[in-house]
């Protein structure tokens, strides 16, 4: 069986879905409960807690919006995963056994539990946040049957900006990551690197600014803000804004902690969560650009202190290039490795709306 092309896009048509997804969205308010809800205390184990998404809309939600919305009746417990000493591979395991009622984590931190979770993330899979929000939506129902088995309930997706290289070397073309090292953090991004000839190497997040300033990596790859907020701009020269892969989070809750909460307190939470990561996803489009305007001096951005970095814009033919790796190599990768169930389950949504065909060779 042939695969048949991705969507094309230019970059021109990058810029405009990127900004078109903050422009027309328009997050709603959040709903209040017709009535008196019963009095419950929630805990939330919630995302990174140094990133954005987490300080300006996850926290702020359960945090303060549930009490304000509910009279006090419904308070929340939340803490961001790391600060709870926890790494985020072991978030979904522990809400499955009741340990961690509600949850947010990366979904690329369970890529070794079973492929079928990098199916929405893949290197390439979606040049812009219109299509990663697209093909999540898509395959939400595979994952909220997957995870029932495992008595989890999967509530929604938020993501982070766009993961793009920042790179202390002269990187003006996707050709000239070949021979050089790069920080990834999931397979998939292991695999976009090799594919072009260069070396993948696993750094954890808070090690590569002095990796990158010692020359043991020559680029590494995270959101556009989260790179600008590590200061990685003070050890980069290059941000190639090309979006390799989006870091989409699962939010989940115990099945058995779900059933105790009531109906009136679920039908509340059902009305409102899909608000709160629709914010983020919109927060999540900006940021994209604001990282990239922050970290080369851009006037776009609002901060105080912003970086001096070369902004280099992929030209069609890279856009291009990304596209054809994602459909020769890591899909084909990546296939292989999941069940044929998963696969199916693939082509039949994110490969309906792209237009591709995953083939297990």
């Amino acid at each position: 069986m042939q695969s048949v092309p991705f969507k094309r896009l230019s970059y021109a048509l990058l810029l405009a879905a990127g900004v078109g997804l903050t422009a027309t969205a328009g997050a709603q308010e959040y709903q209040a409960p017709e009535g008196e809800l019963p009095e419950t205390n929630i805990t939330v184990v919630g995302g990174l807690s140094n990133l954005t998404a987490y300080r300006n809309v996850e926290r702020p939600f359960w945090a303060e919006s549930v009490p304000e919305l509910t009279d006090g009746q419904v308070t929340v417990e939340i803490q961001g995963f790391n600060d709870m000493g926890l790494k985020g591979p072991e978030v979904l395991r522990l809400i499955g056994q009741g340990v961690v009622p509600f949850g947010s984590a990366t979904m690329s931190y369970f890529a070794s539990d079973n492929p079928i979770n990098e199916a929405i993330d893949l290197a390439g899979l979606a040049p812009t946040i219109e299509i990663a929000k697209e093909i999540t939506d898509a395959f939400l129902p595979v994952y909220q049957d997957f995870y029932e088995d495992n008595n989890i309930k999967v509530l929604g997706f938020s993501t982070y900006p766009a993961q793009v290289l920042f790179c202390n070397a002269e990187v003006n073309e996707l050709d000239d990551l070949k021979g050089k090292k790069v920080r990834t953090s999931s397979r998939t991004q292991a695999e976009f690197v090799e594919a072009l000839g260069g070396s993948s190497v696993t750094i954890p997040f808070p090690e590569v600014v002095p990796a990158l300033q010692n020359k043991i990596v020559d680029c590494a790859i995270t959101g556009s803000m989260s790179g600008y907020s590590a200061k990685w701009y003070e050890v980069s020269t290059h941000l190639y804004a090309l979006p390799i892969n989006w870091n989409q989070q699962i939010h989940a809750v115990n099945m058995d902690y779900w059933n105790d909460l009531g109906p009136e307190v679920q039908e509340f939470l059902e009305n409102n969560l899909p608000l709160m990561y629709e914010r983020i996803w919109e927060d999540a489009a900006a940021e994209t650009f604001e990282g990239y305007a922050c970290n080369t001096g851009g006037d776009d951005c609002d901060e105080e202190v912003k970086g001096k970095m070369k902004l280099v814009e992929p030209t069609e033919e890279d856009t291009e290039k990304l596209l054809k790796l994602t459909e020769e190599i890591v899909l084909p990768k990546w296939a292989a490795r999941c069940s044929d169930q998963c696969v199916e389950d693939f082509n039949n949504t994110i490969g309906e709306v792209l237009n591709v065909t995953a083939v297990k060779e």
